[in-house]
């Protein structure tokens, strides 16, 4: 990577690449800029309605319509040293763009015409950084051809004015929209403040630049301000301007890592330091205007965006502001690195990238008179905006909290204060721009503060006692036990009077907030991820085979980790681990195994980490929230002490050069035309370098420069940047270079393609989720994350949803509360004015908020409402009871039409959920529980004429074969179950439709009790519902069960013939259309089975082929109720199914591993505990065998139940105690506890049978473990003897010692039971 332009000697270790001047081409003449101007004209219009649109475009800076001097002309690289370098080959467009980003601008003597800095960074397509520094000032226009054009643009504008604007004489109402008059009148005044060619003196714009490898910014500022100043100062430099620029160009070198460097300006020394390889990386912005314009808390919200990688748009008048604020943020995100398009500048002909559906950090030049409400911007749901000038940040919906924030706020608060910064920011900071017009040039050249100019800084804690931030982080640090009282403004430190500095005392305090800051911010990420290495997934094949595959591969145990975690940093973290910026960190772990190949960032992080290890080496490593303030600064500090105190090299200083007579002249107020002969070469041998740079210099830190902070080092980490996953950022970077239709074009290909990979990986990523066992095999533990998880993946395929439909939409939405018009403006061209003239055509009305999605599926309700008659809507998907009786009389329950306009209408039913934005997340979530997500997407895109009008013809919902791919790849969430609506509306309101089926044969007309259901699921219950007597279906409505677990149905036993046989109850969820079977097929009444009057019932959740199934053969399975074994207990063989011993220990067996099995489970994956127990094939069944294997037939026509024996059982026990019979004291509390808890469940209130009592006890002892202890207790029981033949398995010793040590496996897990099986009982 060595090598260079003529003489080939330079090498990439110096300073500066190249030196660019830009400005106004006087052979080419004046030519618009187009584009720009294009895009300052829709800006304008979007903001005009109704009758006085076509007046104000003409009043409020249309900008083919404003006065000549307020238009943007194209401006032109005019020169630059070399012509062109190997490593940093120019790009003259991009150049040319960001150094002048709204082209050339005109003035007259009587404009404020002040020099303004700005720096800007050009990305280039593998993600390495050249940076610019640009100084524009003014030039008098000396070229008389100039002049007459813009006097000719001039008249030509005026005479357009009268035309326009002249109104017609029968027009009444011309002027009777409010302010139309007076816009005009102000007009007619600007107008008169314009260019006469014989009195005015005409200047334009010129910008200098320095193109850079590196980002020292305060150095490049200071030599362009002096370059500037030699011209504009009455005597001429020292030197021609050739030397210096020679000098910077070919003689000054990169400081190498860890030391310091001096060179000479024009006038003064310049400094710049370089940090050393395990120190934070070079930044060289101040920290210091950042928090005065945005405050502490803002900053912290704008940070934690970045983090979550939203899309980001900065909005300053300032250039150097916005450049500013994005370059701080991203240096505040180490370890991590902003991994998408970062545009902190973004040139007027680039405004489409706005549209762009990736994450991006970009900056938009604000003109000072327009407000927010008046930006349209793309993807308002994801989107942080920030106004820079007003202090002012808009946030995303959903954005979680930065963990520990408050403590997190307080600790910058603290620094800030120390060096006399309020921590809101200082709001005044916005009159700087009013201030900045009445400074001198050479006041600007002394400003440290890049045109900042804010009041004085504050010197006491006291003029900061009564604000109202102050007074929070004080009651806060006072439970710490620190008093803010003791805090002072930042004196001198001690150091300092020890070292002399070299640099002035305000950079020093830039340099010195620039550190503390950076290393607190360090410190969160060092302390968050301080065991993050544990976690990283080590690839098991090579690196080829590992980068081939890397999309497929997970390379974090982000379950693991999350589950480590205290609570409050999960919402943060669960989506942190997502971002691409985490995953990219990660790879980077991955593929520098050995010190030396690792990223030089990682470096310095692990360092970090291991010190933070070796300082908690007596404490546990589980995470908990406590705050850890940071440590590091007075070291860091020191560090940049000492560099600043001891110069380690000062560069060759400028000289004659072998310049011509005549060459190198000076003209006061021009910056000269400069000899490129003796610029565009480096000298043949660097002699100057050689002289005073020492040789490993040159040699070991040309590789490191390019490593520390261009991010390339060797061949490897070039392929990984091409190769490694890029989801959702296919595209990194805007090409500046290239803006003809078939590149753009070109560029949302490439978007379009993004969506539909990322979408791809998306939908894999959630279903591997989802299926939990293929996840181990990736790498997952089985831990408890409570579903956090899941919650995070659904909540970034709801992200991605909006940034499809946010694609090539036509208008984007308003912030506004009322609805707005969508229009279609066709230009005309008039070729003899030289005027552009609209026209504009109404569109739909696109509805309020910022959810395109939920935009599109409003448009979509109104166009059914007006093709469909108002009734037809009416049921909805529902069939009425009454239809439904009339139709078809067998008991099954009317299936849910299916309607994607019904499911839209229960979301807007549902008050909890103000915004749009979250009802669009509302659709997603319930139409994925409802597995309708792709069917409903695909019919929503099948009104092909209202999205043509929504939709550009490039945007993704009208690219048919990825449209079709998209709905494919949301097809295969239909293979799982998804809750994600249920478990996230927890507190809503939804209607349950009820159906009992009693059975046909016996006794259901004829019944005459008053019968009454309890439904219970995992988030609650509904209590007693009374049912209206020969009512067999019914519909009412509650909060959110959650998942159904059990049905409790009985009667108040009134009537002639209170005996009620049911079948199944079937309970279905009105919203979601899940659908519970609840099996019974036992009788309800005393003298009937075992005389219950009610029963609790254990349901499952029917899928949807299961339904069909019912529909179709109209006969619920019998079979599979759980109770229908237990119908009769008579011991009479006709009527007993008969199981051998093996049999019913193998039921054992299964109903036991069910249980270890459920909880052995993540929790997230668990199914009802309820129905382990209590169900088909639980463990109340299997007991329910064992007891009855065996029992003697007792007397004819009567039922003997289990219940019985247990209840002779606990008499026996009694009896025993009380005489006193008792043979040791283990076997005596067993005793004991068998007898309380049968008695507890004998005198429970509860209509309960004898099956039911028994089904209680078992539950009861699973859940206090004691079902081992019970039936070893029954086993030794003389009653047993009486009541079991010898062939029963309780008589078998080998076979109950067996069954012992099954159950007593249930003795680890902890059995939490659901209310409805233990109401009324307190044990």
């Amino acid at each position: 990577m060595s090598g260079g332009s003529g003489g080939g000697s330079s090498a990439p270790g110096r300073f500066a690449d190249y030196f660019v001047i830009c400005g106004l081409d006087t052979e080419t003449g004046l030519e618009p800029d187009e584009l720009s101007a294009l895009c300052q004209y829709i800006q304008a219009s979007k903001t005009r309605d109704g009758a006085s649109r076509f007046i104000s475009s003409a009043t409020e800076g249309e900008n083919f319509e404003q006065t000549p001097l307020r238009r943007t002309f194209k401006s032109k690289v005019l020169a630059r040293y070399p012509e062109n370098v190997e490593w940093n080959p120019f790009d003259q467009d991009a150049v040319g763009m960001l150094c002048m980003p709204k082209g050339l601008a005109f003035k007259t003597q009587a404009d404020s015409r002040e020099p303004q800095f700005h720096s800007f960074i050009i990305t280039r397509e593998d993600g390495s950084r050249t940076f610019g520094f640009s100084l524009t000032f003014f030039e008098e226009v000396t070229s008389k051809q100039i002049c007459s054009a813009m006097q000719t643009l001039y008249h030509m504008h005026n005479a357009e004015y009268d035309i326009l604007h002249t109104p017609p004489t029968n027009d009444k109402d011309s002027c009777s929209s409010t302010g139309d008059c007076n816009g005009t009148s102000v007009s007619k005044l600007q107008r008169f403040n314009s260019y006469d060619i014989s009195r005015d003196t005409l200047y334009v714009s010129k910008c200098i630049c320095l193109i850079t490898p590196m980002s020292f910014m305060k150095a490049c500022k200071k030599v362009l301000e002096q370059l500037h100043q030699a011209v504009t100062s009455p005597q001429p430099p020292p030197l021609p301007l050739e030397s210096y620029i020679y000098n910077i160009l070919y003689e000054v070198p990169l400081p190498p890592a860890g030391r310091s460097l001096k060179f000479s300006g024009v006038y003064g020394p310049i400094i710049c330091q370089r940090p050393s390889t395990n120190e934070l990386p070079l930044f060289d912005f101040p920290v210091k205007e950042v928090f005065e314009l945005l405050g502490v808390e803002n900053v912290v919200q704008l940070f934690t965006c970045a983090l979550l990688e939203f899309q980001i748009l900065l909005y300053s008048q300032h250039y150097q502001r916005l450049m500013t604020v994005a370059e701080t943020i991203t240096a505040l995100m180490f370890p991590f690195q902003w991994q998408h398009v970062y545009v902190p500048i973004l040139p007027a002909s680039l405004l489409h990238f706005l549209d762009a559906p990736v994450p991006y950090l970009m900056g938009l030049h604000s003109n000072g008179l327009d407000d927010r409400s008046k930006l349209e911007l793309p993807q308002e749901a994801n989107l942080c905006f920030v106004d820079v000038d007003n202090h002012f940040i808009e946030l995303p919906e959903d954005l979680p909290q930065f963990p520990n924030k408050l403590e997190f706020i307080q600790e910058i608060s603290e620094i800030l204060m120390a060096f006399g910064i309020p921590p809101e920011g200082n709001l005044h900071c916005s009159e700087s721009a009013s201030k900045m017009k009445s400074l001198r040039a050479c006041d600007l050249v002394s400003d440290k503060r890049n045109g900042n100019i804010a009041g004085s800084p504050l010197n006491s804690y006291e003029l900061l006692k009564e604000n109202e931030t102050i007074a929070r982080l004080q009651a806060l640090v006072k439970r710490t036990g620190v008093s803010l009282e003791k805090l002072g403004v930042r004196e001198e430190t001690s150091s300092k009077k020890d070292l002399k500095i070299q640099c002035d005392e305000e950079e020093f305090k830039i340099y010195q907030l620039n550190i503390h800051i950076r290393e607190v911010f360090a410190n969160r990420f060092t302390q968050m991820f301080a065991d993050y290495e544990v976690f990283v997934i080590q690839p098991s094949q090579d690196k080829e085979s590992w980068f081939t595959n890397r999309e497929q591969m997970q390379n974090f145990d982000k379950a693991s980790f999350l589950s480590d975690q205290p609570e409050p940093y999960l919402p943060f973290l669960s989506r942190f681990l997502e971002t691409q910026m985490f995953a990219s960190f990660i790879d980077n772990k991955i593929m520098c195994h050995d010190e030396d190949d690792k990223d030089p960032v990682l470096r310095v992080f692990d360092s970090r980490v291991d010190k933070i290890r070796l300082l908690n080496v007596r404490t546990p490593t589980l995470r908990t929230s406590m705050y850890q303030k940071c440590t590091t600064t007075d070291e860091a500090e020191k560090s940049i002490e000492l560099r600043l105190a001891k110069i380690d090299h000062t560069a060759v200083h400028p000289h004659l050069l072998d310049m011509k007579i005549g060459q190198g002249k000076y003209e006061l107020g021009f910056f000269p035309k400069l000899q490129s002969d003796v610029l565009s070469t480096g000298p043949a041998s660097n002699k100057w370098t050689k002289r005073n740079a020492p040789a490993q210099w040159r040699r070991k830190d040309r590789q490191k420069q390019h490593t520390e902070h261009l991010r390339l080092d060797n061949d490897q980490r070039e392929k990984y940047i091409q190769e490694a996953r890029n989801l959702g950022s296919t595209i990194r970077q805007p090409k500046l270079s290239n803006l003809s239709p078939s590149v753009i074009a070109q560029t949302n290909w490439k978007f379009v393609e993004g969506l539909l990979k990322e979408c791809r990986n998306k939908t894999k990523r959630m279903l591997v989720e989802k299926m939990g066992r293929e996840a181990v095999e990736l790498g997952h533990g089985e831990v408890n994350i409570t579903g956090v998880e899941e919650n995070t993946l659904i909540a970034s395929l709801c992200d991605l949803l909006e940034r499809i439909w946010s694609h090539g939409l036509q208008v984007k939405q308003d912030r506004s509360c009322t609805a707005f018009v969508l229009e279609d403006r066709a230009s005309v061209y008039s070729a003899s004015t030289q005027i552009w003239a609209f026209q504009t055509t109404r569109r739909p009305t696109l509805h309020k908020g910022k959810s395109a999605l939920w935009s599109h599926l409003l448009h979509y309700l109104e166009n059914r409402q007006r093709k469909t008659t108002s009734g037809s809507f009416s049921t909805s998907g529902i069939l009425l009871d009454s239809e439904r009786r009339k139709s078809d009389t067998s008991p099954a329950m009317s299936p849910l039409r299916i309607s994607l306009i019904q499911d839209m209408r229960h979301i807007q039913n549902i008050s909890e959920i103000k915004t749009d934005v979250g009802k669009a997340r509302a659709w997603v979530r319930l139409s994925m529980e409802k597995k309708l997500l792709s069917r409903h997407l695909k019919q929503l895109l099948s009104d092909h004429e209202l999205t043509k009008k929504l939709y550009k013809r490039y945007a993704f919902l009208r690219c048919d074969d990825e449209k079709e791919q998209f709905l494919y790849h949301l097809l295969s969430f239909n293979a799982v179950d998804y809750f994600c609506f249920t478990n996230v509306f927890t507190t809503i309101l939804i209607p349950y439709h009820i159906l009992i089926v009693p059975s046909k044969k016996l006794g259901g007309s004829m019944f005459t009790a008053n019968p009454w259901i309890c439904i219970s699921g995992e988030l609650g219950e509904t209590g007693v519902l009374q049912i209206p007597r020969n009512i067999l279906e019914m519909t009412f409505e509650c909060q959110n069960l959650g998942k159904l677990t059990t049905v409790q149905i009985g009667h108040d036993n009134s009537g002639l013939y209170a005996k009620w046989l049911v079948e199944y109850v079937m309970v279905r969820n009105e919203i979601t259309g899940h659908t519970y079977k609840f099996p019974c097929g036992r009788w309800l009444g005393k003298g009937m089975d075992d005389g219950s009057l009610e029963r609790i019932l254990v349901g499952e959740l029917l899928t949807s082929h299961t339904e069909v199934d019912e529909r179709q053969c109209r006969t619920p399975p019998l079979q599979q109720s759980p109770s229908m074994i237990r119908r009769f207990v008579t011991i009479s063989p006709n009527n007993k199914p008969k199981l051998n011993t093996g049999q019913i220990q193998e039921a054992i067996g299964e109903a036991v591993n069910g249980i270890v099995k459920h909880f052995h489970k993540p929790e997230k994956e668990r199914g009802s505990l309820t129905l382990l127990l209590c169900g088909e094939s639980g463990l109340v069944s299997a007991l329910e065998q064992v007891f009855q294997h065996g029992f003697k037939s007792p007397r004819l026509f009567k039922n003997v139940f289990i219940w019985d024996f247990l209840e002779k059982a606990q008499t026996y026990y009694e009896t025993l105690e009380q005489n006193e019979m008792v043979p040791e004291e283990n076997w005596q509390t067993r005793a004991r506890n068998f007898c309380r808890f049968i008695t507890a469940i004998n005198n429970t209130p509860r209509n309960i049978g004898k099956d039911g009592k028994f089904q209680m006890l078992v539950c009861l002892g699973a859940r206090d473990h004691l079902l081992h202890h019970w039936i070893a207790l029954l086993a030794d029981c003389p009653i047993t003897a009486q009541m079991y033949e010898d062939i029963a398995l309780i008589k078998d010793h080998t076979l109950v010692n067996s069954l012992i040590r099954v159950l007593q496996t249930l003795q680890e897990f902890n059995i939490t039971l659901e209310a409805s099986l233990v109401k009324g009982i307190d044990i």
